[in-house]
């Protein structure tokens, strides 16, 4: 009597009726043993007992057609068809997740975020945001660190951070948010008594309102001192709050973000000076699948999406 001998089809050939046979629950049992390594060991990671595992995955070959692993004495290895079902899965998979995590109630949104960010976008456009976060979520606190030199999301300092100057080092998953744009402005006071000079001396007369030595460092501070040539500015400060303060009383001009300088009502002298600055999204990268962190990540990133043309124009010239 011959024995019909079944013809083994590589994965690239199976048909679109053969490979939609993989369902949830039997993707769920082939990555626990690809990740496993074992039969034993994807029972222990799925809370099954051994020979249903043994009868799920033989079950699932049998439908395709195919052998999905490699039988050891030291335990189960992909074969070439079964790493090429991987990605299949696994995609299975995140939309199970993405299912599941999109019927959960709200309020399982709970627990602490630390976000560390700059004190000019914590002061003046993610604080005054937090109320319509913490009403869709009030389980949740979040917690502001404006200090972020000292703050490293690769120690785990923090959650997740919005930064102007790109992440290089750690640990770490990175978006460009937007942009924050930056201009020369002055009070409508100071503009009054201005008297305007020809275009090569225009700032000759002028008064600055500077940066300390400190931050010297920063991009404002430095184009300040380049138009200052030597001279000393009329004031320099440690924070923007002082800068802005200083030129609402008409102490001088300051290179200030064009958002705060719009919600305060000052004048635009230049409105392109060459430093403007992108805003990162940081996520630590151990945190990248967290629901309350992604959800405090979305929520700001889509805060900074909206304020796009604020954050980039100049205000009133």
């Amino acid at each position: 009597m011959n024995k019909t001998t079944k013809i083994r089809k590589p994965f690239s050939d199976i048909g679109k009726q053969e490979a939609s046979r993989l369902r949830w629950d039997d993707a769920r049992v082939f990555l626990a043993i690809a990740r496993n390594g074992s039969l034993s060991g994807a029972a222990a990671s799925l809370g099954s007992g051994l020979a249903t595992v043994s009868r799920q995955i033989e079950r699932l070959e049998a439908a395709l057609g195919l052998t999905l692993f490699s039988r050891h004495q030291n335990g189960y290895r992909l074969t070439d068809d079964g790493a090429a079902l991987l990605e299949r899965a696994e995609a299975l998979e995140q939309a199970a997740e993405a299912f599941a995590e999109g019927s959960a109630a709200q309020t399982e949104i709970a627990g602490r975020v630390r976000l560390a960010t700059a004190e000019t976008l914590a002061n003046h456009l993610i604080i005054p945001a937090l109320p319509k976060l913490t009403d869709q979520y009030p389980d949740l606190t979040l917690e502001v660190v404006t200090d972020v030199q000292t703050v490293n999301l690769h120690r785990r300092d923090a959650d997740l951070a919005i930064r102007m100057v790109k992440p290089e080092r750690g640990n770490v998953t990175i978006r460009r948010l937007g942009k924050l744009g930056y201009g020369l402005y002055a009070s409508q006071g100071y503009i009054a008594g201005r008297i305007e000079k020809r275009e090569d001396a225009r700032f000759d007369t002028d008064r600055f309102i500077g940066w300390c030595e400190t931050y010297g460092h920063l991009p404002a501070a430095q184009w300040v001192e380049r138009i200052l040539r030597g001279r000393a500015p009329i004031l320099a400060t440690t924070t923007l709050s002082a800068q802005v303060s200083a030129t609402l009383a008409g102490a001088g001009l300051a290179v200030l973000p064009h958002f705060i300088a719009r919600q305060n009502d000052l004048v635009c002298l230049e409105s392109d000076l060459g430093i403007d600055q992108g805003i990162w999204l940081a996520i630590h990268s151990d945190l990248a699948q967290s629901r309350r962190v992604r959800v405090v990540a979305e929520f700001f990133a889509s805060l900074i999406h909206e304020a796009k043309e604020k954050l980039e124009t100049a205000g009133r010239k």
